[in-house]
């Protein structure tokens, strides 16, 4: 850890690319294990739920019972150190794969979701956008049976509850035009906006190195920052508890706590 905590300080501006193994303190659980396999049941995906209504109701019917304690969670250590050290001048742009918030809420100024929120909707008609807090208070009056119900939280929001009968999911529809809703986070299937795709990579070759906290990379959303700042010829620091698909490729790599390991580079800012 304290040679990777060196090498962190021997640059000045570094970008942070984050995965859920950051947002696991919080209680957020990862989609993979250590050996990077998946470890829970597969979400429905971009092109189940724009072209089919029962996929949207076992999404909502999970999502209903996910956003519960999605919407209670709190940043960790990990997200404010990341916090104290943009403010210090040690990152210089956060980009994550979470679509959860918590990075925005411990401080961090300036980050690109990357797979965008889960805490807004919009609909896929007319492009009207809605916080996605006060659809829980229609999901619930209007699916009471299921707003009984308690299952184990995914990254995404979702929970696991899938061994139910969703026909009766009442699902809630625009009410500027009656289009469908979809939550603002690229979904499986779906691919990252272009434009955030390029504003990403300028913040890389604007940085003097990239650190991947919490990321399996096998994503290649996630992979493609490695191949970048390799490319460029710029340090990789990997912070991961596990392999990652950008082990050969990192410059330095420690196991261990996302938030020990940052709290450690952060007192050497202080």
């Amino acid at each position: 850890m304290q040679t990777v905590i060196r090498l962190l300080n021997s640059k000045a501006r570094w970008l942070v690319l984050t995965g859920a193994g950051v947002s696991a303190e919080s209680g957020v659980p990862t989609y993979r294990n250590q050996r990077g396999e998946w470890q829970r049941k597969p979400p429905v995906t971009h092109q189940e739920f724009t072209g089919n209504h029962q996929a949207r109701q076992r999404f909502w019917a999970r999502n209903l019972v996910g956003w519960r304690f999605m919407s209670s969670a709190r940043p960790n250590g990990a997200h404010s150190a990341l916090a104290s050290l943009e403010k210090a001048g040690a990152v210089s742009c956060l980009v994550t794969q979470n679509v959860d918030g918590l990075h925005q809420r411990a401080g961090s100024q300036k980050v690109i979701d990357l797979h965008g929120r889960v805490d807004s909707v919009s609909c896929l008609s007319c492009k009207l956008r809605l916080p996605r807090a006060p659809l829980q208070t229609w999901l619930e009056a209007n699916n009471p049976d299921f707003a009984k119900l308690a299952g184990a939280i995914a990254p995404d929001g979702d929970a696991d509850v899938d061994n139910l009968d969703h026909s009766s999911m009442q699902v809630p529809d625009c009410e500027n035009c009656g289009g469908v809703l979809k939550p603002d986070a690229v979904f499986f299937g779906d691919s990252v906006p272009a434009q955030r795709v390029a504003d990403a990579e300028q913040q890389m070759k604007d940085a003097d190195g990239l650190v991947v906290v919490g990321s399996s990379l096998v994503a290649f959303s996630g992979y493609r920052f490695c191949l970048w700042a390799s490319k460029q010829g710029k340090p990789i620091v990997i912070i991961n508890d596990g392999k990652t698909r950008g082990d050969e490729l990192a410059t330095a790599k420690v196991a261990g706590l996302c938030g020990d390991v940052l709290q450690g580079w952060l007192q050497g800012n202080l």
